[in-house]
């Protein structure tokens, strides 16, 4: 299904499972046989440790992959606050620079894995400075996406809206992912549906809302060819 080596991952929102959803794809692309690499460039929130900074999803990004390479390789931008990226960045007066982020991701790219996934920060127009989005960097390398949609009141507009603002900075929604953020969704199968008949994109990955996703096997829920 997947034409191009290294997809690109954003979701509706901050906070709708984009990790899980990568860890999914992840799992299920490694029992196809395929090699992986995942990539966070940007991270807030990350936790103080002896090692240096670190952030729990980039760490599940790491040990979900299977070519094994340095924290600092998945996660080269990382801040403490648990705040906007760009505003982290004002408070440890350190601008996030575009350059390291293409460079981290040409690092990774060099590994030859056969499938390198870029997990975005918050939703698709996050921004990096006062001038520059996220959207932007992913529109410059002209990467293949993935939309995580967290299904809950509101998605449908969210959704809906993401998608065709990446339509219209010339990118391929190669596939969607429906994520369940609440245990029971009010017209959930409702929701399901319209979105399969509005965005023009396969549903890859149908994720229901799991109490302990560390300990699940997310690839069952994964529906994707990625040879």
């Amino acid at each position: 299904m997947f034409k191009d080596k290294t997809v690109f991952v954003t979701g509706t929102d901050t906070d709708v499972g984009k990790t899980i959803c990568v860890k999914a794809l992840l799992q299920a692309a490694g029992r196809q046989s395929l090699t992986t690499l995942a990539y966070k460039p940007i991270a807030a929130g990350c936790m103080v440790t002896s090692k240096g900074l670190r952030n729990d999803d980039a760490l599940i990004l790491q040990q979900s992959s299977t070519v094994t390479v340095p924290y600092q390789a998945v996660n080269p931008i990382a801040f403490k606050p648990p705040i906007a990226p760009h505003i982290a960045a004002e408070l440890v007066n350190t601008p996030i620079e575009v350059d390291v982020i293409t460079q981290g991701l040409k690092v990774l790219q060099d590994k030859k894995a056969d499938l390198l996934i870029v997990e975005g920060a918050g939703g698709w127009r996050l921004p990096l400075n006062n001038e520059q989005l996220l959207s932007d960097w992913v529109k410059a390398q002209k990467l293949p996406v993935i939309l995580v949609v967290g299904m809950k009141l509101g998605c449908l507009n969210h959704a809906l809206l993401t998608y065709e603002t990446i339509v219209n900075d010339g990118l391929n929604v190669v596939g969607w992912i429906a994520n369940q953020l609440q245990p029971d969704m009010p017209y959930y199968e409702q929701n399901l549906h319209l979105l399969t008949k509005k965005l023009d994109a396969p549903l890859i990955a149908e994720i229901p809302y799991l109490s302990n996703v560390n300990n699940s096997d997310l690839a069952q829920y994964v529906n994707c060819d990625f040879s």
